[in-house]
């Protein structure tokens, strides 16, 4: 990617994916169409405890380092991480990833289902495959939004679903670096926008909507190049008309940006 403006929308790594962009070379142009916004409620959370004690979940399913530490930080906080230790204790512990993994063995929780590379929705469902969920009460940390297709996959299985929500998603404060980045994808200045989510697409084309730029933007993005994290990010862009010129597998940043710089090779 040597020569070559590349547009990132990742916020929490930005930096870090911008840094990788410079070591091959190429110029990273920096536009975040994501933020991270605190939502846990300390008194809900009390009380999810209290209501455990009474009626222990049958299996927890974390899904993020950040919610995860998040929600440790609400319990110690409150005084009750001892007695939500205990309760993860006697449950089945389901994580998805290394993240929630490294924040989880601090605590010296123990993980009983750790699904495998490359940690998506389907491992995680796959690491559950084995135990008949009917009936059986499932509490899933959410990260930014709710993981709908683990939702349902539960459901559908007849598991009663229970939420910690500790974090949400939303615009950036500043959008005017998504505003800039328009700009240059107008102006032939950008030479490939990476998306790391679903919701920096939908975040993207909701600014554009507001200024009536959806039809300009489209067309820029399909006249740059585009790359994907995975599956997910790609099923987004698709729903926008977007051709996805890049995906990397598995999704995650070291093999996205390695595709990404074979594709200028």
């Amino acid at each position: 990617m040597k020569d070559k403006t590349i547009a990132i929308l990742e916020n929490r790594a930005g930096e870090q994916l911008a840094d990788l962009v410079r070591k091959y070379g190429g110029t990273p142009f920096s536009a975040p169409a994501l933020a991270e916004i605190p939502e846990i409620d300390p008194l809900l959370i009390a009380q999810m405890v209290k209501d455990w004690q009474a009626n222990q979940p049958d299996f927890f399913i974390f899904q993020t380092g950040v919610g995860v530490k998040a929600l440790f930080s609400t319990t110690d906080s409150l005084g009750i991480s001892e007695q939500f230790l205990q309760i993860l204790n006697a449950a089945v512990v389901a994580v998805r990833g290394t993240k929630p993994s490294a924040v989880l063995k601090s605590r010296n929780v123990r993980i009983d289902l750790p699904a495998s590379d490359p940690y998506t929705t389907a491992e995680v469902l796959a690491s559950l495959a084995p135990f008949d969920i009917a009936g059986k009460l499932v509490v899933v940390q959410r990260y930014g939004d709710t993981n709908w297709d683990l939702q349902r996959a539960l459901q559908a299985k007849g598991a009663r679903v229970v939420e910690i929500t500790t974090y949400r998603w939303s615009l950036p404060e500043n959008i005017k670096p998504m505003l800039d980045m328009m700009d240059a994808l107008a102006e032939n200045s950008i030479d490939m926008v990476c998306f790391t989510s679903a919701s920096q697409v939908n975040n993207l084309f909701a600014v554009a909507q507001q200024l009536g730029r959806n039809e300009a933007l489209q067309a820029d993005l399909n006249r740059s190049m585009v790359a994907s994290i995975g599956p997910v990010c790609t099923v987004a862009l698709h729903k926008f008309g977007l051709k996805v010129d890049v995906e990397a597998s598995p999704p995650k940043l070291g093999p996205f940006i390695t595709a990404i710089n074979s594709k200028f090779a």
